[in-house]
């Protein structure tokens, strides 16, 4: 069954910059227990700068504002809906109070006349 384990962005990249300097590949992934294919790719994102600090922030940054826009557009879209409900409670009948039959119809509230 294959291990499957994560490496810190520091350890990543000084896996990388020890490939740089001159050490094999081989040496490498046996002294660090890894594979010779995931240090390439380690190098190669280290090459390309994915490793750099800004780089994962700005990452981070992105993901975040994404998710900003997300939630602002579905607050948006639930405060319409609210107003929209408003507006049809203010324009809709008022609510029936006391039971209705639909043979009978609502039952009829004394006035003050027949009270006295």
């Amino acid at each position: 069954m294959a291990r499957h384990r994560s490496h810190s962005v520091a350890f990543k990249r000084q896996v990388a910059q020890e490939y740089l300097s001159g050490e094999t590949l081989h040496g490498l992934a046996k002294r660090h227990d890894l594979s010779r294919n995931l240090v390439r790719v380690w190098v190669q994102k280290y090459e390309t700068g994915a490793f750099d600090d800004d780089a994962a922030a700005a990452g981070t940054i992105q993901a975040y504002e994404a998710r900003i826009a997300a939630l602002e557009r579905l607050v948006g879209r639930q405060a319409l809906e609210l107003e929209f409900l408003k507006g049809a409670l203010r324009q809709g009948r008022p609510p029936r109070s006391g039971p209705t039959s639909v043979i009978t119809g609502p039952t009829a509230s004394p006035s003050l006349r027949d009270v006295g």
